[in-house]
């Protein structure tokens, strides 16, 4: 089967999770809006509910024959286990999209740091807004998540989320590492040597031979400044 994946070529954002783990099951997909041919234009034909069927709200969406999956954490859910990047037991699957889940409320926070108002007012109007809550983000929300993470992979005790098996949730850590690295480098370097596990996961993470190729690549697009991990130095302070 050829996906079609749905989002905004210009920045990683929510995609981004699940081009991951296209990417690591070598999945055959089309980033569609990325296509000059069709572009953006696609995109919001499914948003306007012109293209028929169960709109989504929101991209990522994907789009696997007839069915389309909305939503970055139901897309995983749903995508995973048919490229063993799950486990095959439902209690373990539930564990899998409890942690992915749990990264989604760590990017919101994430996202936050710089429009803690909101999405439609420019960073520029938000400012010391933004340099609070970046502050108590890097401060007490980083450690906290951190922290969680780090106890699963003590337990867990095979080097991935789920202990020996490898899984899609290992991939979304490692994007909320390569992320926090490029917005917070500052609060990152600090927080670092407090985590070994999740560091030593990132590496495995970027060294698997598919997800290298892919972060080498030119379908791999760079952190900016339009996206959910945005780097701006006063809020690195």
């Amino acid at each position: 089967m050829r996906y079609e994946l749905y989002y905004w070529p210009s920045i990683q954002g929510r995609g981004e999770f699940v081009r991951l783990a296209l990417e690591e099951a070598d999945a055959d997909y089309i980033d569609v809006a990325r296509r000059p041919q069709r572009g953006v234009a696609a995109l919001t034909r499914f948003l306007e509910g012109r293209s028929g069927g169960r709109p989504p709200f929101a991209p990522p969406f994907l789009k696997a024959g007839k069915r389309v999956i909305a939503q970055t954490a139901n897309i995983l859910l749903w995508l995973a286990p048919r490229h063993g990047l799950a486990p095959k037991s439902e209690p373990a699957r539930l564990w899998a999209h409890q942690l992915q889940l749990t990264i989604a409320d760590w990017l919101v926070e994430a996202h936050d740091a710089h429009h803690p108002i909101g999405g439609a007012f420019y960073y520029e109007d938000q400012k010391p807004e933004s340099k609070r809550r970046a502050a108590h983000f890097t401060a007490a929300r980083l450690p906290k998540f951190f922290g969680y993470f780090e106890r699963v992979l003590e337990r867990e005790k095979g080097g991935w989320l789920l202990g020996k098996a490898f899984s899609y949730a290992d991939l979304s850590l490692f994007q909320m590492i390569a992320g926090l690295r490029y917005a917070f480098p500052r609060a990152m370097q600090g927080l670092e040597t407090k985590y070994p596990r999740q560091v030593a996961l990132h590496d495995r993470v970027a060294s698997r031979p598919r997800i290298a190729a892919y972060l080498a690549s030119k379908r791999r697009v760079d952190f900016n400044q339009h996206g959910i991990f945005r780097h701006y130095p006063e809020l690195d302070a």
